[in-house]
């Protein structure tokens, strides 16, 4: 499919890592694919790390009047919820494929679990990340200009994930011009470069991983 694929298993959940952009069409058809299997019990749950080329994604919810530049980047319908969303190089894109019937067969729990995978992430760099109540992903800086630095975004088929979050390590922030991101108009979007943070692909990577075990690992509450 024209990109090579890095794999590790960690228990029993696998690890790829994929160089390069990654076509989006080509990345859905991957997790269909791989979601089907999950659920057939015929493969394991997969966290997969990759980069795509610049694009716009359209959420469920996704307006037409939110889709500023139609003709900057290619647009493309996602089924995660949301609205729209951009991706980029110098975005870790994280597609999180888990059977939820071995966890918690609660969409609400889960999501909230990704933004404590979050938060745990950017608190590895000395960042503070924080939720926003009635918006989903994590956000930086107080009510007073405040900016989201993790976009989430899910789909669940027969209690199997998939989509996941993206997190702005150094992505090309005038590209968010084109959208009105997530469909957030008075707060901005940042990144960890923004933030005066030295980061690299691998430096996230390795922070995703060690962060994913506190988070899904073990017993956890969820609060509403």
């Amino acid at each position: 499919m024209g990109f090579d694929l890095k794999m590790t298993t960690r228990g029993d959940v696998e690890w790829r890592l994929s160089p390069g952009a990654v076509d989006y069409t080509a990345a859905v058809d991957v997790m269909e694919d791989r979601v089907a299997a999950i659920r057939a019990g015929l493969a394991p749950e997969l966290i997969w790390l990759l980069e795509h080329p610049p694009l716009y994604t359209a959420g469920t919810s996704a307006r037409d009047e939110d889709l500023l530049e139609p003709h900057r980047f290619p647009v493309y319908r996602a089924g995660r919820g949301g609205r729209y969303t951009y991706h980029g190089p110098g975005q870790r894109v994280v597609y999180v494929m888990l059977d939820l019937t071995r966890r918690a067969e609660d969409v609400h729990c889960y999501v909230h679990h990704l933004e404590e995978w979050g938060i745990r992430v950017l608190a590895r760099f000395g960042i503070v990340g924080e939720r926003r109540d009635g918006r989903v992903g994590i956000w930086v800086g107080s009510d007073v200009g405040e900016a989201k630095i993790v976009a989430i975004g899910v789909r669940v088929r027969r209690w199997v994930t998939y989509h996941g979050l993206a997190i702005n390590i150094d992505p090309d922030l005038e590209h968010y011009r084109g959208i009105v991101p997530c469909g957030i108009t008075e707060q901005g979007v940042t990144s960890l470069a923004a933030l005066g943070i030295r980061a690299t692909m691998a430096d996230v990577d390795a922070a995703l991983r060690v962060t994913f075990a506190e988070v899904f690992d073990r017993p956890s509450v969820c609060t509403r």
